[in-house]
């Protein structure tokens, strides 16, 4: 199977989302990437949905420190600190989980544990995990900071870039939220829009 990339652990968790921290700052998953964490022996799928780049200690902010300076590369080589100072962290919402060889496209048991690798899901589970669109009742439903017609976009358009062929996965994804959201054809035609090829 090819390898996923490491890409931080888990700093907040519950049932429905956890919160990594990047090991590298400004190494951020895009939005709507999908990516995965383990609970025991299981592995937990989740699809990043916010991502923030802050101030270490809590309540204090960047200030600004490049008015003498020619570009924003000179901001970090002349106070190297402030790698140290900062953090990028993103917020993740739990799509699935696979228990022995079953993928299953509702929520585990239990959430991820603190300090669990976070890894950017491979080509390869991308697809596998995608085989069904089950996974999208759950972005549907769930309360963001974002409106969930944002990242359930983004989520299609950054797995369409994961499999061969792009224009049969999003048809097939169109036609799967046409179910979930007959009711709501202003959400439905908004998503659409956002994936169009």
């Amino acid at each position: 199977m090819e390898d996923s990339f490491r890409i931080g652990e888990v700093v907040t968790s519950s049932t429905s989302r956890f919160t990594t921290q990047c090991y590298e700052l400004y190494v951020l998953p895009p939005l709507g990437s999908l990516i995965k964490t383990r609970e025991g022996p299981n592995d937990i799928f989740a699809v990043v949905s916010r991502a923030e780049t802050s101030s270490l200690e809590p309540g204090r902010r960047a200030v600004v420190r490049g008015q003498n300076q020619e570009s924003e590369e000179e901001i970090y080589t002349s106070s190297p600190h402030l790698e140290k100072l900062l953090k990028s962290e993103f917020e993740a919402i739990i799509v699935g989980h696979r228990q022995e060889e079953h993928i299953l496209r509702y929520l585990p048991p239990r959430p991820p544990r603190i300090h669990g690798f976070v890894y950017l899901c491979s080509a390869q589970e991308v697809t596998e995990f995608t085989s069904s669109f089950e996974f999208l009742d759950l972005l549907v439903n769930t309360q963001l900071d974002i409106p969930s017609e944002e990242l359930i976009a983004a989520c299609l358009r950054e797995i369409s870039q994961n499999v061969e062929d792009k224009e049969t996965i999003l048809i097939q994804a169109g036609r799967y939220l046409a179910g979930i959201l007959s009711n709501d054809t202003r959400r439905l035609k908004s998503i659409l829009n956002r994936i169009r090829l």
